[in-house]
C-alpha cells in the first residue's frame, strides 16, 4: 500500500483493525491528550477523533504508538528504503557489485521532489489558525501545539528546494502573546536546519519564509525526524518512503505541499521573538517559558475533509519512542560509518534519549600491551559527543567488547559489565560549561551545562553488591537505602535548597562513608527525594537520576580527588534530587481523567480498549 495522503492511511489502518473511531465529542483542552495516552499505555490502537469540540476538522493519534503499526504503515516500501541507507552509508558496495544496486539508484532518483503547477488540494479553503483543533495537552502548558508539524525553509543564499530542511519543530498556535490568527510560535533546538537558514536570513537583514506542512502521507511526517546522512534531502526521503515523489507547488513566494492535510506560511522576522511556552516535552517535564522566534502568518490552507495528526510528549515511553525504534530499523548501521570503531550507540528512551547514551566501542590501539585500559574508547567518546543530536547528551557509558558480547539495549547487564570494571580515579572524564538539550532544566542556563563520559574496559576488578551495605542503613539524614541494581543503591534524604549547602552537607557524608569503609562493592549511590520510587523500577531509576543532575555540579565522591585535574573518586554520588531551578515534572489533571472513563465503558468508542 502506498499511500497519497492522511485519509489513505487511516481508511488502510481501520480495514486492517488498526484504528478505532471516536464519534463523540472530545475537548481539544486536555481531553484529547489523555485519552491518546490511555490508549497509547495499552499498546491500543490508532484514533481517529470524529467530532472535535470547536472544530469542524477530525484529528488522527497514535498512527506510530508501536513498531509493529509503522512497519505495517511502510510495509511495501521499508525494505527498499533500507538498502538505499545501506548504501548511502557505505558507497563502495555499490561500487563492489554494481548491477545488484541498480535498483536502489534508481528508486533514489524516482523519488526526488516533483513540482506541479496544477490546483492544489491542499489550498482548496483558506482557513484561519482558530479554525483548527486547538490541542492542549499537559494543564500547564501555554496554549496549543502543533506536535507532528514538518516546517519547511530553503537556504536564502541557495533557494530552492533542493537546499530547503524540513525538520519538526515545535509550533505554539495561540496562548501567551500571540495575536491569533496572525502569529504563532516557533521553537527549535540548537543544531537544528532551520536555525542555519535564519543566521543567513538575519545577514542578509531580510525575513526568512516559512511553511509548515501538517498531514500527508505518514512519510513526510517522519521524514521531518529522520537524521539523513549528508546529500540525501528530507523531502527525496520522503518520497523513498511514501513510494511516491513528494509533490509540491509554489504559492505567494512560499513553498506548498501538495498532499498536505493543512498549510500555514509565513515570515520570521530578523529580531523579533516572543515568550513561548512552557510545553510538557519528552524529558517528562515542562519546558519553561522562554523567547523565540516569531512567525507572523500569511496564509492557512487546508484540503477538503482535512484530517489533523498529533501526537502527546511526556515523559517516555510515548509515540515518539516508537519513532525512534523506526529510525533505527532504517538507518541500520549509519552510526558505525560515520564513527570509526563504533558497533553500537543507545539514546536511552527511559531517561528522555538526550540525556543518558549507553554506547559500545573498540581497543585496538595498544594490542601488544598486557594491562587493558580505555584509549581508543577516550577518542571514540569525543566522536560521539561531537556527532549531531549526541553532542546534546550529559551522560555517556562506554565500553568494548572483550570476551563475551554485549548489548546496550539489556540495561541492567550493560551498566553491571562497565560498573565492575571501572577504574574511578581513571576512568572518568568531565566536560564541563558546554551545550546540553534546550529542552533539559538540569544545568546552569538554557542549552548549558556539562557531560560526563565513564569509559571502562579491562578485567573485572569487583564484585557488585546484590544488596545494601551496612555501612548505608542507619545514617542520620539519610534514610531508605534501597538496591536498584548490582552495584547501585538509592539512598533519600531532605530537600535540595542550594549548592553550597549541599556541598558542606556532601563533604560531611562523603567523609562519613570514607572513615566506616564497607563500600568497595557499591560504586554508584544516588542521592534522591523518595528511594522508593527511584527504585521502584528500573524506568524511574533512569528517568530520575540521568534528566534531574548535571554532572558538574551533582556529581560528588567518597575520598574524591584531583591528580593534574583529573577527578577520581572512590565511590561515586549523583545527587538525583529535584533542584529549585529545574522545571515541574508532568502530572496528569485528575477531573480531565476522570471525565474520559466515558469513553472506555461498555457501548462507548473505546470499550475494547483494555486500560
Amino acid at each position: 500500500m502506498k499511500y497519497r495522503n492522511m485519509e489513505d492511511c487511516i481508511n488502510d489502518l481501520e480495514q486492517h483493525g488498526h484504528l478505532i473511531r471516536i464519534k463523540e465529542e472530545v475537548d481539544p483542552n486536555l481531553e484529547m491528550a489523555a485519552i491518546h495516552m490511555k490508549v497509547h499505555e495499552a499498546k491500543g490502537p490508532a484514533l481517529l477523533f470524529e467530532n472535535v469540540k470547536g472544530s469542524k476538522f477530525q484529528a488522527v493519534s497514535n498512527l506510530f504508538g508501536t513498531l509493529e503499526r509503522c512497519k505495517f504503515m511502510f510495509r511495501n516500501t521499508l525494505e527498499g528504503v533500507q538498502r538505499v541507507m545501506a548504501v548511502r552509508d557505505d558507497p563502495m558496495k555499490a561500487l563492489k557489485t554494481p548491477l545488484q544496486h541498480i535498483s536502489t539508484g534508481l528508486a533514489a532518483w524516482q523519488a526526488l521532489p516533483k513540482q506541479k503547477s496544477i490546483s492544489l488540494p491542499v489550498s482548496a479553503q483558506e482557513i484561519q489558525i482558530s479554525d483548527l483543533p486547538l490541542i492542549k495537552h499537559w494543564p500547564m502548558d501555554g496554549g496549543a501545539f502543533v506536535t507532528l508539524p514538518q516546517v519547511y525553509s530553503e537556504d536564502p543564499d541557495k533557494p530552492g528546494i533542493m537546499n530547503s530542511n524540513l525538520g519538526m519543530y515545535r509550533v505554539q498556535l495561540s496562548g501567551n502573546d500571540y495575536a491569533m490568527n496572525k502569529e504563532i510560535g516557533l521553537h527549535y533546538q540548537i543544531h537544528r536546519g532551520i536555525g542555519i537558514h535564519q543566521a543567513k536570513a538575519v545577514k542578509k537583514g531580510e525575513p526568512l519564509k516559512v511553511s509548515i506542512f501538517i498531514g500527508g502521507p505518514p512519510a513526510h511526517t517522519l521524514s521531518a525526524v529522520m537524521p539523513l546522512p549528508e546529500g540525501l534531502s528530507e523531502l527525496t526521503f520522503a518520497g523513498l518512503l511514501a513510494g511516491r515523489r513528494f509533490r509540491y507547488s509554489y504559492k505567494d513566494g512560499y513553498c506548498i505541499s501538495n498532499d498536505a492535510d493543512f498549510v500555514i506560511t509565513g515570515d520570521i522576522y530578523p529580531g523579533e521573538t516572543k515568550p513561548e511556552g512552557p510545553f510538557g516535552d519528552h524529558l517528562g517535564y515542562y519546558s519553561l517559558t522562554h523567547e523565540f522566534p516569531l512567525m507572523k502568518v500569511h496564509k492557512v490552507y487546508a484540503k477538503p475533509n482535512a484530517i489533523w495528526p498529533f501526537t502527546v510528549v511526556g515523559r517516555p515511553p510515548q509515540e515518539d519512542t516508537a519513532f525512534g525504534d523506526l529510525i533505527h530499523e532504517i538507518t541500520g548501521d549509519a552510526i558505525k560509518q560515520e564513527i570509526p570503531g563504533v558497533k553500537e550507540v543507545h539514546a536511552v528512551d527511559a531517561a528522555g534519549v538526550h540525556p543518558l547514551l549507553f554506547a559500545i566501542g573498540s581497543e585496538r590501539y595498544t594490542p601488544y600491551q598486557t594491562v587493558k585500559q580505555p584509549t581508543e574508547l577516550l577518542t571514540i567518546a569525543n566522536r560521539i559527543l561531537g556527532t549531531g543530536q549526541l553532542s546534546l547528551a550529559k551522560y555517556l557509558f562506554i565500553t568494548a567488547e572483550d570476551q563475551q558480547p554485549l548489548d546496550t539495549h539489556r540495561e541492567v547487564e550493560f551498566l553491571t559489565y562497565i560498573l565492575e570494571r571501572m577504574n574511578l580515579h581513571r576512568d572518568i572524564h568531565f566536560h564541563t560549561n558546554t551545550t546540553i538539550d534546550t529542552l533539559d532544566y538540569s544545568g546552569t542556563g538554557l542549552n548549558t551545562g556539562s557531560k560526563v563520559v565513564f569509559a571502562a574496559y579491562g578485567e573485572k576488578i569487583r564484585e557488585l553488591c546484590t544488596e545494601v551495605p551496612d555501612t548505608l542503613k542507619n545514617i542520620r539524614g539519610y534514610t531508605n537505602a534501597q538496591l536498584i541494581m548490582p552495584g547501585i543503591v538509592s539512598i533519600q534524604t531532605s530537600a535540595f535548597t542550594n549548592y553550597e549547602e549541599t556541598a558542606r552537607e556532601m563533604q560531611q557524608f562523603t567523609d562519613m562513608l570514607k572513615e566506616q569503609g564497607g563500600l568497595d562493592s557499591c560504586p554508584l549511590i544516588i542521592l534522591c527525594d523518595d528511594s522508593s520510587f527511584l527504585s521502584a523500577s528500573l524506568s524511574n531509576f533512569l528517568w530520575a537520576t540521568f534528566t534531574r543532575s548535571n554532572p558538574s555540579h551533582d556529581m560528588y565522591g567518597v575520598n574524591s580527588s584531583y591528580t593534574h585535574k583529573h577527578w577520581g573518586c572512590d565511590q561515586m554520588i549523583i545527587d538525583a534530587r529535584v533542584k529549585p531551578h529545574q522545571a515541574p515534572p508532568l502530572i496528569p489533571d485528575p477531573a480531565v481523567e476522570k471525565s474520559i472513563e466515558r469513553l472506555f465503558v461498555s457501548g462507548a468508542s473505546l470499550a475494547s480498549v483494555k486500560i
